[in-house]
Formats: C-alpha cells, structure tokens, sequence
C-alpha cells in the first residue's frame, strides 16, 4: 500500500480557520477541485449540485464514520464533531489522523481514533472525506444527502480502480 501525499500538504502545520473564502475551488482537475494553495475543495454549483468527490464524501462518511462521528459529521458522546474540527485542521493533519489513527487522554478520559491506512474502503477515498467535511465545516452544505450531484469523473473511476485492486 503506498499513501500519496503532494507537497502542498507535507509539513502538517494545521491552518488558521477555514473559510467558504479559502474554500473557494480556483483549479479543476478533470472533476477535482482545489483551492488557491492546492488543496482538495468542493465544487457547488448554483442550483445546489455537487462535484463528485462531495457527494462520493458524504457516501463514504456514512458509510465508516458517522457511526462514531455521528451524522453528517455533528459529533456524537463517542467522538468529536468533524464539521468542527475541519474549521482548523489542515489536509495532511487530516490525512494523517486518518491514516494512523489518534490517542488523547485527558479529564480521565481516553479517546482512540483508530488507524485506518490498512482500509482500502477509507484510504481510497481520503481526499472524497476530507472534500466532504470541509464543505460541511465551512457551512457550504447542510446536513443530509446532497439532492444533486455531477457525474463520476474519469479519474475517479481511474483512481479507484487502481486503488482498490492494489
């Protein structure tokens, strides 16, 4: 398994808050949108459809995350509100906590994000995730299933191909 992280997201430095501002997707690469620094974002168009990689996110996310982060990424007694935590974490803090999973113990209190860099239904759709929650985090698009999406893109079809046989 080889996990690819670009150089825009090497140094893990979390960023200042995040914003629909920063958010804004400047680059588009064959469906896959990014912000001015490089960064995976989403796509809304005016009559409310989504990109692909934004509702492939919300797809994923319920799919393996909401049963600890509850719904829509609100949070839940178990684990802490994604939409949340996005406003200030940067993408390879993001892809990091993902991949190798997180311990925190404090107040008496253990918290245990487990490593999912092993889980090809997660790790193949890392940056699907991350799109998903950014938008979410930024107040973009509001809980439940987006009504309207594009179509898969042909890298997606590509990337996933590759990714999940690997």
């Amino acid at each position: 398994m080889t996990l690819l992280i670009g150089p825009a997201i090497a140094t893990g430095i979390a960023s200042a808050q995040d914003s629909k501002e920063k958010a804004a997707a400047v680059t588009d690469e064959d469906g896959k949108y990014f912000d001015a620094d490089g960064t995976p974002t989403y796509k809304i168009q005016a009559d409310g459809t989504v990109d692909w990689y934004t509702f492939s996110g919300y797809r994923r996310y319920h799919s393996d995350c909401h049963v600890c982060h509850g719904p829509d990424g609100v949070g839940s007694s178990y684990a802490p509100a994604l939409a949340t935590s996005l406003k200030n974490m940067d993408y390879g803090t993001f892809l990091s906590i993902v991949a190798e999973g997180r311990q925190s113990v404090g107040g008496g209190k253990e918290n245990v994000m487990p490593a999912f860099g092993d889980n090809k239904n997660v790790y193949c759709y890392m940056d699907d995730l991350y799109i998903y929650l950014r938008a979410r985090a930024v107040g973009e698009i509001p809980r439940g299933r987006p009504p309207k999406k594009e179509d898969k893109p042909q890298g997606a079809k590509d990337h996933e191909a590759s990714c999940m046989e690997g």
